[in-house]
């Protein structure tokens, strides 16, 4: 394949060597692009060595005269990676402006873009950032996110540039290389669930949704068309092959599970479902008139194990427990009662595993009885193990 490497003005732009020589051993045909301030971080005689082509930087060589042409340039490639993106050049790639050659080779491609951006930690949380990403994903620019870890500036968080081999890992199953679900479909639940108690209060948790948002980003990114069923969230997630259904109670999502999962191959049920919903909620707000308020509770709809009851041979079905103690033994117990092929258990306790958390850890049993489990890493990081464990074992 065809791989146009664009580099932008970062500190992370020392990674960027390695990535290209990953790509080129695995065959690739490598030509970079850089902004000309990317030159103070990362030599183009290194770069034009390891690719095997010169790198183009202007839109003219000054010494010689001769014309670069970004058409011609974006119609070779199959693929642009834009690594690191800066803020800067995150915000113009947005906006369509146009002041260097990558920026003009961007707006000439007619094939897929992907933006890695690498910046500080608050920068990268910034508004005017996570509108400009938004924007570039509603235009079809393909992202990969920063990672967790220590950033240039001595901070935490993040923000960082993966690492060359998983950035060469990404590029290869944006090519379609490697991509083991094509052609099977999967059912993701995500979320929380709220379960109204009258017009304007309900009984729900913490689920902030990423661990299921990232599981169906990674199963899509193997080649999966994937039905989302997210409960409420503020995440946004656009893919091709990711199909969205809002819900926001227990017995919708059920209704929801009962009209995708017998069309599917693989569930991953990651929502975090209430188990209870009032009898009698009120149509209108309770008013705080009585000195104590009794609330009649009934058990909700259970989505995961109506799908283990209805799972046909072809199916496979990953369920996951939330647990505060004896972890291991709850979730055996729910592998089994459930008639599922694989759980994913974390246990509260411990900082950043959990709700709201960008990262977890997590542990993974089979219904062989074995298991495997996983330090704390990111959510998008153990969404592509759990991935890896489905294709593997499916």
């Amino acid at each position: 394949m065809r791989i146009l490497v664009g580099i932008t003005a970062g500190i992370a732009a020392y990674k960027i060597p390695l990535l290209i020589r990953l790509l080129v051993k695995q065959g690739h045909e490598v030509r970079v692009v850089m902004t000309p301030d990317a030159v103070d971080f990362v030599s183009p005689l290194v770069l034009s060595t390891l690719a095997k082509n010169p790198v183009v930087i202007e839109f003219w060589d000054k010494k010689t005269g001769e014309w670069n042409n970004h058409v011609a340039c974006a119609e070779w490639a199959d693929l642009l990676v834009v690594a690191p993106c800066t803020a800067n050049a995150l915000a113009k790639m947005a906006q369509g402006l146009c002041d260097n050659f990558l920026l003009a080779t961007y707006l000439s491609m007619r094939k897929r873009t992907v933006v890695a951006p690498a910046m500080d930690l608050e920068m990268f949380q910034h508004p005017t950032v996570k509108r400009n990403l938004e924007r570039l994903i509603e235009d079809g620019v393909e992202v990969i996110p920063p990672e967790y870890g220590e950033l240039a500036s001595g901070m935490v968080g993040e923000g960082r540039l993966p690492e060359p081999e998983q950035l060469a890992e990404r590029i290869n199953q944006l090519l379609g290389m490697r991509q083991k679900l094509t052609g099977l479909t999967a059912l993701v639940t995500a979320g929380p669930t709220y379960e109204p108690i009258d017009a304007v209060r309900f009984i729900g948790n913490r689920s902030s949704g990423k661990m299921g948002y990232a599981v169906a980003q990674a199963l899509a990114n193997q080649g999966a068309r994937v039905a989302l069923l997210t409960g409420p969230t503020k995440l946004h997630l656009k893919h091709p092959l990711i199909e969205k259904v809002d819900i926001e109670t227990a017995l919708e999502l059920y209704h929801a599970t009962q009209n995708h999962w017998p069309k599917v191959d693989i569930g991953v049920f990651t929502a975090a479902v209430a188990d209870y919903r009032p009898i009698e909620p009120k149509s209108h707000k309770v008013k705080k008139n009585e000195e104590s308020f009794e609330l009649n509770l009934v058990r909700t709809e259970d989505s995961l194990a109506w799908a283990g009851m209805h799972k046909q041979r072809h199916q496979y079905l990953v369920g996951f427990a939330l647990e505060t103690e004896d972890g291991s033994a709850y979730a055996l117990d729910k592998l089994h009662k459930k008639n599922l092929d694989a759980v994913v258990l974390n246990v509260l306790g411990e900082k950043g595993v959990g709700f709201n958390s960008d990262t977890n850890k997590i542990r993974i049993f089979d219904k062989d009885g074995s298991d495997v489990a996983y330090p704390m890493e990111r959510k998008e990081d153990l969404a592509r193990r759990i991935v890896d464990h489905i294709i593997l074992n499916k």
